[in-house]
């Protein structure tokens, strides 16, 4: 891919991300789903990366100020939620909150259940 098309904010997530296991992007309706392995756990869509949550992990998301994932206006959001730049920005915090969006999904119900 010509250096003009590729998504650096992909790339940089990519590169943060790198010491999880099996880690892939996959390309899905114009946006990138992020696998560790056969486990779906984050969605990086116009800038923005978002990671799977659950009732409890999305709390952290929230006293944040951080909103969940809502692909078109009038569906309702996924168990998907936002990550902070601040977190983007420190590797090993990202890798924290990373695993724990793996283990999330590990636990969840399928990987685009609804709030």
């Amino acid at each position: 891919m010509p250096a003009s098309k590729r998504d650096t904010f992909l790339d940089y997530i990519l590169d943060q991300l790198s010491d999880i296991n099996g880690l892939r992007p996959k390309p899905m309706f114009g946006a990138h789903g992020l696998y560790s392995g056969t486990l779906f756990f984050g969605i990086i869509n116009n800038k923005r990366l978002y990671f799977r949550t659950n009732e409890a992990t999305s709390l952290e998301y929230e006293r944040l100020g951080m909103k969940p994932f809502k692909p078109m206006k009038d569906k309702r959001p996924m168990r998907y939620h936002e990550v902070p730049a601040e977190i983007l920005d420190n590797r090993e915090s990202l890798l924290e909150w990373a695993r724990t969006a793996i283990t999330v999904a590990k636990k969840g119900l399928g990987p685009f259940s609804i709030l």
